[in-house]
């Protein structure tokens, strides 16, 4: 595994294991997950996409005399009410935004079986900036009491929005976690921002939103050169231009090809080839 340090000083594996849409087999796959080698997991307090009990039994089993939970990268997120099953709201949906957070945030600790989280996201901005900022500064709080190692957001799509939130914070995002997809220019803008600011980019829906790119005659030469398949190609790309991609597969042969990116490295010119593309 390779890992990035962040601005807030806390490190964080170069490829993550992401826990949504998984449901009743969450608890095995991220046993499996963590088995296999990732030491990086991503869920949410979103009972909707998410079962964070799961990803906290998971992370239970694996835990041994070679493995604590100080090897671990823990990342949660709040969601508001926007992002919510009406019928499964995991806090209060009257109480105040810091209140929900709060609450949210209680919820994860008990369901990851934890006392602390390397990184609170705020799963999306909300409605307004100022309700954004409310947000945003109960989960500041929660960083000063020494519960969370850093903050970052989530489908943050407007650089505006992004640095308006970097503006008013006290504690900066360390973390932006997006989709991967062409209908926002890869994020360009957004990316070209975070590296002047130190944030660190994650990606999500990377391969499902771009077969075309991955079935590419760069893709297809890369492949073959290195003897990798094309979404290892694009996952170590990501890595070697400081970006974090999110991997949500469901077989332990996909999860080792995920880890197995850290065996081989593209050249320079080879990153300005697949660059072209994104």
């Amino acid at each position: 595994m390779e890992w990035f340090t962040s601005a807030a000083g806390i490190r964080m594996p170069k490829i993550l294991y992401g826990t949504a849409w998984k449901k009743t087999a969450t608890e095995a796959l991220v046993a499996a997950a963590i088995r296999q080698g990732f030491r990086g997991i991503d869920t949410a307090c979103q009972p909707k996409h998410y079962e964070e009990p799961g990803v906290g039994a998971g992370v239970a089993a694996s835990l041994d005399k070679d493995l604590t939970r100080a090897d671990l990268y823990l990342q949660t997120k709040y969601t508001p009410l926007s992002g919510q099953d009406p019928t499964r709201i995991p806090y209060d949906s009257q109480a105040a935004i810091a209140e929900q957070v709060a609450q949210s945030f209680a919820v994860s600790l008990r369901n990851l079986r934890t006392d602390y989280i390397d990184c609170l996201v705020l799963h999306s901005p909300l409605p307004s900036a100022r309700q954004t900022q409310e947000a945003w500064a109960a989960m500041e709080a929660l960083v000063h009491e020494g519960k969370v190692g850093q903050l970052g957001i989530s489908n943050c799509y407007q650089l505006l929005q992004l640095e308006a939130l970097y503006d008013g914070a006290r504690i900066k995002p360390a973390v932006i976690q997006n989709r991967f997809f062409a209908d926002t220019q890869y994020d360009r803008n957004i990316r070209a921002y975070c590296r002047r600011r130190h944030i660190l980019y994650q990606s999500f829906w990377t391969l499902t939103a771009n077969p075309k790119a991955l079935a590419s005659p760069t893709f297809t030469a890369l492949a073959d050169k290195y003897q990798r398949t094309a979404p290892q190609i694009l996952f170590r790309y990501l890595t070697q231009i400081d970006a974090a991609p999110l991997t949500g597969t469901s077989t332990e042969q996909h999860m080792r090809e995920d880890l197995a990116i850290f065996e081989f490295q593209l050249d320079t010119a080879e990153i300005a080839q697949v660059t072209k593309l994104f």
